[in-house]
């Protein structure tokens, strides 16, 4: 599977921004889609999973201000991020896992800069 993860950008702390990553299959049988982060000097952090059921987890630093949600129909998951703040700036990455599969595949990464 391919996926192209957009809408990353520039925005000033307490602002929304949605990413969106597209899946090149149908994803309805793909176990888990997640969105991590990167950001500079660090190791890439889960932010938000969510299962083929629709259950979902978050990260504790992006509970109650992001939120994860999968189309089945239109084979994207997006990440709507809301109340952003200066420490949520970092490439942003999407992720599919399937059991089937041998291994997960990632995205290309969309930058997600907050200003103070």
């Amino acid at each position: 599977v391919q996926l192209q993860a957009s809408g990353g950008g520039l925005v000033q702390a307490g602002g929304s921004l949605r990413l969106s990553c597209a899946a090149s299959e149908n994803i309805s049988g793909i176990n888990t889609m997640a969105w991590y982060r990167q950001a500079p000097g660090k190791q890439r952090e889960l932010v938000a999973v969510i299962s083929s059921a629709g259950m979902t987890t978050y990260a504790d630093s992006v509970k109650d201000r992001f939120t994860i949600s999968r189309d089945n129909a239109e084979n994207t998951v997006s990440l709507q991020l809301d109340s952003l703040k200066p420490e949520d700036t970092a490439v942003y990455y999407c992720y599919a896992y399937r059991i089937t599969w041998a291994r997960g595949y990632w995205g290309q990464g969309t930058l997600v800069t907050v200003s103070s």
